[in-house]
């Protein structure tokens, strides 16, 4: 037995009608990515073309999607939200013309379901995945052959179908909701009678190698390794009165959670614009949140708690030293040199230095449009819905405050970073104790410390992750960091940034 053979993995599933054929589909939807091709082969009646519509309409997300047969122009392409090829080749004239196709092409951007894929004799890419059908009994048997990321990534998709039949979900319409620039996905399920819900998929966190002292980024960034974070602090948001998901069943293994829908409308108008109202609501709710005092240790479940870590100096040093270790070989096309990296720690140090008096509170660490729904037919502060929290940390409060006001994917112009700003402090001016000028002063060292960090990680994630879209907001958070850098207390850091052209000089 050679090394391919013995990575080679089988998953069987026994399909018992026409509508579990279909759910494989969606599972396997759920799982590709571009690059994965799918070899679809069985008998006449075995359920191929069950299985291919339920597939390519779950990646259109239409349910009512015309799903036409590609044997006579071979293949049909699908905009999908990972652009889908489907490939007949039953009337293939010799596997050649597989390359005529452009199946190589379509990979680069896309993913393939290839039927009849014995026509094309080898010429099919390594890595593909075999989809057998077969009749058993009244039903049909699906074996799933492959190895390597693609073949793990379909098992996982088929063990979240498990986990919603646990909870009585088996049945339901899966659809993709929304990615981060984590391995963390978001699906909305559907069954009918019952309000949406959301399947949220969040892998163990791979630590990776050790970069300092012995530890690996994410410990030192006390980045959340497993679902228990977001469970703990979901726990802890709503026993404060802050509208978060229900959470309606869990694997805490697998790091699968069954949670409530909040609902799609966010902080944006119909032009991708701010809407400052929205902004105000937002950073007032912020301002009740931090206006509480919340413990360290949170119950995440009967008998498992989780401890909230710090957001203390070296969390803050490692993830702010993301720009020098990706933004500026990207920007200057050399790596940093050993001068800029001790000047760039010494004048981040004396920054830190000034958080001293800062106040401390829970940071949620991602307080931006994309993680707050809008819910216009509540009131107050409900009317605002909180996701993806599950990072949180007890540090600065002024944090959140700049994550918010300088929206990582939003351009918000000043006057709108202002409004928002204001609505914050005067919130906690009502509450009474408020030291006005140390979180100014809290907020432009914040404001700076997590621009630089996005800077570093919008370039890692396009030269390490293969996601260049994260590049177009480039330009904004250069602006936003340099409005941090404009307080008086960070004239130090930013004649460093000016000197070493970090910055451009205008606000």
């Amino acid at each position: 037995m050679n090394a391919a053979t013995a990575r080679t993995q089988v998953l069987e599933r026994h399909l018992p009608d026409e509508g579990a054929t279909a759910r494989l589909g969606e599972d396997l939807a759920m799982a590709l990515r571009a690059g994965d091709v799918l070899a679809l082969s069985g008998d006449l009646g075995a359920g191929k073309t069950t299985l291919a519509r339920g597939l390519i309409r779950a990646m259109a997300g239409n349910e009512g999607l015309d799903v036409p047969s590609p044997t006579f122009t071979l293949v049909q392409s699908y905009d999908t939200r990972v652009p889908l090829n489907h490939f007949d080749l039953y009337r293939l004239g010799s596997p050649d013309e597989l390359d005529e196709l452009g199946l190589d092409e379509m990979l680069a951007t896309g993913a393939a379901l290839i039927e009849w894929p014995e026509r094309a004799e080898g010429h099919l890419p390594e890595g593909t995945l075999s989809v057998e059908l077969a009749h058993e009994g009244e039903g049909r048997l699906a074996r799933i052959t492959g190895s390597g990321p693609a073949f793990e990534r379909i098992a996982r998709s088929i063990a979240m179908r498990d986990f919603l039949a646990r909870a009585g979900w088996g049945e339901a319409r899966r659809r993709y909701f929304t990615g981060d620039a984590s391995a963390r996905s978001y699906e909305t399920v559907t069954l009918p009678g019952e309000q949406a819900r959301v399947l949220m998929n969040s892998p163990r966190l791979v630590l990776g190698p050790p970069v300092r002292d012995g530890k690996p980024y994410a410990e030192i960034a006390h980045t959340a390794q497993s679902v228990a974070a977001f469970m703990a602090i979901d726990r802890a948001l709503a026993k404060g009165g802050i509208s978060v998901p229900e959470i309606f069943a869990q694997d805490l293994e697998k790091g699968f959670l069954l949670i409530g829908h909040l609902g799609s409308e966010n902080f944006l108008d119909g032009e991708g614009r701010p809407v400052a109202e929205r902004y105000a609501a937002a950073a007032e709710l912020l301002a009740e949140i931090h206006g509480k005092d919340w413990p360290s240790r949170l119950e995440a479940a009967p008998g498992l708690d989780h401890d909230v870590p710090p957001f203390d100096r070296d969390a803050m040093m490692i993830e702010v030293e993301l720009l020098v270790d990706w933004y500026v070989p990207y920007a200057t096309g050399r790596p940093a040199g050993e001068a800029l990296r001790t000047g760039f720690r010494a004048a981040w140090d004396a920054a830190f230095d000034r958080l001293d008096r800062a106040e401390k509170s829970l940071v949620l660490r991602d307080f931006h449009s994309p993680n707050i729904i809008w819910r216009a037919e509540r009131k107050g502060h409900d009317r605002l819905g909180i996701i993806d929290f599950q990072d949180a940390l007890v540090g600065p409060a002024a944090y959140d405050v700049a994550s918010l006001a300088m929206d990582a994917r939003v351009t918000v112009p000043p006057d709108v970073q202002k409004t928002t700003v204001d609505a914050y402090v005067a919130a906690r001016k009502s509450q009474g104790g408020f030291d006005e000028e140390a979180f100014a002063e809290a907020y432009a060292i914040m404001a700076a410390q997590r621009n630089s960090k996005i800077l570093g990680i919008f370039v890692r994630l396009n030269e390490r992750d293969g996601k260049p879209a994260y590049l177009k907001h480039l330009p904004r958070i250069r602006n936003y960091l340099e409005r941090g850098l404009a307080h008086p207390a960070l004239a130090g850091l930013r004649d460093f940034y000016l000197r070493n052209g970090l910055i451009g000089g205008t606000a």
